[in-house]
């Protein structure tokens, strides 16, 4: 049976200290929260960067700084990184500079052309989050990443938020942009325009991925967060924890770093009878070939 990796997101384009006093925002910061997470258990972590102030950043050289803190400190974590951030208003060609300019063992890649996010707030009235997050405005921009992804052997994280996006992995496949084997993140609880986090939206986004993919699962928010671990092993997926996506431990109770986060999972997929994957067992599973 093949081990679960464990994927630590750290930090994020979103929410910062005002949401949790513990989430890292300078570089510092990360590369300490990034050295426990994976002595807790972390195979694989994924990074954002943040400016002074601590909004999100495309920055390369703040990029490099963290991933070269990481390294000289021993970790041996698998380093993937964002080229997220449409989110926080980043242009798609600052995001995907980290691909050819640092050469990450991984990359996110969202695999769509966005998301109509948001949700209605009864208490106050109004909608919260109101807003379109624009990701690609065509198949043909699509491919042109992707390309850029593979000239580089870095292995896209293909982000998937709802449905339709399985449709554009086929497609790209088809067009054979992409190394073997794929690799996608299925994110779920997002409130708007993505995949609620039940199981049975689960089996049918698993169900639609190519066969051989190798997956895990981002369960967004405090009520999605451990409790769909379960079912994700089960399936046979890996998964992902971190302030990123949740920033409690426990009901109402905000968790303290986000090794304490990854120790909860590992203590659950422990009980469970499941394995963890090692770095370097990560490696494996996913085929890397970069040291």
């Amino acid at each position: 049976m093949t081990k679960t990796i464990i994927c630590c997101a750290l930090t994020g384009a979103q929410q910062g200290k005002d949401a949790n006093p513990a989430l890292p925002e300078q570089p510092s910061e990360i590369i300490e929260s990034g050295l426990a997470a994976w002595r807790a258990g972390a195979s694989i972590l994924h990074l954002h960067a943040r400016d002074a102030q601590g909004k999100a950043s495309s920055d390369v050289e703040t990029f490099r700084e963290i991933v070269s803190g990481l390294k000289e400190a021993g970790c041996e974590a698998v380093i993937n990184l964002t080229t997220g951030g449409a989110v926080a208003g980043l242009p798609l060609e600052d995001r995907i500079r980290v691909v050819p300019e640092l050469k990450p063992d991984i990359a996110s890649y969202s695999v769509g052309g966005g998301s109509l996010l948001g949700r209605y707030d009864e208490d106050a009235g109004e909608w919260r989050g109101d807003r379109f997050v624009p990701l690609f405005s065509s198949h043909r921009e699509l491919e042109r990443v992707a390309k850029i992804f593979q000239e580089n052997n870095v292995r896209p994280e293909l982000e998937i938020y709802h449905s339709g996006m399985l449709n554009n992995i086929a497609a790209l496949k088809e067009r054979g942009v992409f190394d073997e084997p794929l690799l996608a993140n299925i994110v779920m609880g997002i409130p708007g325009e993505t995949t609620k986090a039940t199981v049975k939206n689960l089996l049918f986004m698993v169900e639609g991925l190519p066969q051989g993919t190798e997956w895990l699962v981002s369960a967004i928010g405090a009520r999605n967060h451990f409790r769909m671990l379960g079912a994700v092993v089960a399936m046979g997926g890996h998964v992902r924890v971190g302030l990123e996506d949740n920033v409690y431990i426990a009901p109402g109770e905000l968790a303290k770093s986000n090794a304490q986060i990854v120790e909860k999972a590992v203590r659950i997929l422990t009980d469970l009878g499941v394995d963890i994957a090692t770095p370097a067992e990560a490696r494996t599973i996913l085929k890397l070939t970069r040291s």
